[in-house]
């Protein structure tokens, strides 16, 4: 028993290795920049792109964006192309079969349609960014690009498409052989690494007097508060109690078993802030390539934290809950194969009354997963206006954070579970050979 345990011990240990050395491979590459551009410009550029797109990238891409590295589009486009085949297989018949009746060889598909998909949206994107690379200067009036033109275009472009693809492989490897699920840890990890920055900065402002001790160990325990929220929020679910019928096949009384369907308060994740974040955002980054006086002045309205901005994002996080939520989760389907599966909810006739509840229920839990994710979303927006604190993360990446910590621990644990559950499998057979 203790042989096998240790053998599930170590291929733990051989997962998490080859996790952290596929992400540090990936931070790797966020320092490495392109060719043909001012490092020291783009510095400047950024400093007052905060609250703009370009600050929402470059929170995704860790750090890539500001640095313009092979990285800078980070995994963006894949997550973008993700979205798009999942709107498209509601709509498209031939998605939808893909992915509910082919089963592996259909995902398979899908996947490498998804794949597609990324490299079409980067190549438009990079041809985006090295555009608007050209049109860029430093506060101070120095440009950006060193030499505008379609060599620069035609670089710029092959380096972020590779870079993407990249990051893409490494998060696929890193769902397959290591830990966790690839794409959610790079994400997490380019957003803790910003961690420590921000650490050494809120001592250097409590050093200069900017900040007092009080508000820092104020804002310390606030952090802890939300954290200690969204893990409890997260983990909570509605479970809706299912009972299979009893069936007679042959001589043997099969089912009669009670089971529940589990059913999340956030449903949705974390797709609804980034929607609503990258639509309110868009004036402010429109704003930054223009110099149109009423057009700065209409982006000044949508600046986060604002009143204006705050009932905005509010609204379309609702929408976007409701929305999302409707994509990826089928009542229908789920009443369906209850009916197919012989089973029923208790009190419920199976087939339309049973959708019908299972709708009322999700949509009255979507409704406060909703309330939650805008609670979280806005909070530190209110609590740099009110106090004029620095406050590292916003919501959309504490969600981030604590989300994916909590899957990956859920996977550490099952495979220590498992090998555990391979030691007695073992044990068992040494017995009954004796």
């Amino acid at each position: 028993m203790s042989a096998s345990m240790n053998s599930g011990v170590q291929e733990l240990k051989r997962r998490l290795l080859f996790t952290f050395l596929f992400l540090a491979i990936y931070r790797v590459g966020i320092h490495l920049p392109i060719p043909g551009v001012d490092g020291n410009a783009l510095s400047d550029f950024f400093a007052n792109a905060q609250n703009t797109l370009f600050g929402l990238f470059d929170m995704f891409s860790g750090g890539g964006l500001r640095n313009l590295s092979v990285f800078a589009l980070g995994i963006m486009p894949y997550i973008s192309a993700s979205i798009i085949i999942q709107l498209l297989t509601v709509v498209s018949p031939d998605l939808k079969r893909l992915s509910k009746e082919e089963g592996e060889a259909g995902r398979k598909k899908i996947t490498q349609y998804t794949r597609y998909g990324t490299v079409l949206i980067t190549l438009v994107q990079g041809l985006g960014i090295a555009i608007g690379l050209e049109s860029m200067s430093s506060p101070t009036g120095a440009p950006v690009v060193l030499a505008a033109g379609w060599s620069f275009r035609i670089i710029t472009i092959l380096t972020l498409t590779a870079g993407t693809v990249l990051i893409m492989w490494l998060g696929e490897q890193i769902t397959e052989n290591g830990v966790g699920n690839g794409i959610s840890l790079i994400i997490f990890a380019g957003i803790v690494c910003r961690f420590p920055a921000g650490l050494f900065n809120s001592i250097r402002l409590m050093g200069t007097g900017e900040i007092s001790v009080f508000v820092a160990l104020f804002v310390l325990v606030v952090m802890a508060a939300v954290l200690i929220g969204i893990i409890y929020v997260e983990r909570g679910q509605r479970r809706i109690p299912i009972q299979y019928a009893k069936r007679m096949m042959g001589r043997k009384l099969y089912g009669g078993q009670s089971s529940h369907l589990p059913l999340r308060v956030n449903t949705a994740g974390v797709i609804p802030p980034i929607f609503a974040s990258s639509i309110l955002m868009f004036p402010a980054t429109i704003a930054n390539f223009s110099n149109v006086q009423w057009l700065k002045q209409f982006s000044a309205i949508f600046s986060p934290g604002s009143l204006v901005y705050n009932l905005f994002y509010i609204t379309m996080i609702v929408f976007f809950c409701f929305f999302y939520t409707a994509i990826i989760f089928d009542p229908k389907d789920i009443a369906e194969n209850l009916k197919k599966q012989g089973a029923f909810i208790p009190g419920i006739r199976p087939g339309v009354k049973t959708k019908e509840y299972i709708d009322k229920v999700l949509g009255r839990l979507t409704f406060w997963g909703a309330i939650y994710v805008s609670v979280v979303c806005i909070f530190p927006m209110l609590l740099i206006r009110q106090f004029n604190v620095p406050f590292y993360y916003g919501g959309t990446a504490l969600l981030i954070v604590v989300g994916v910590a909590m899957d990956t621990m859920s996977q550490v644990q099952s495979y220590l579970i498992t090998g555990q559950y391979d030691g007695l499998m073992a044990k068992a057979k040494i017995k009954g050979r004796r």
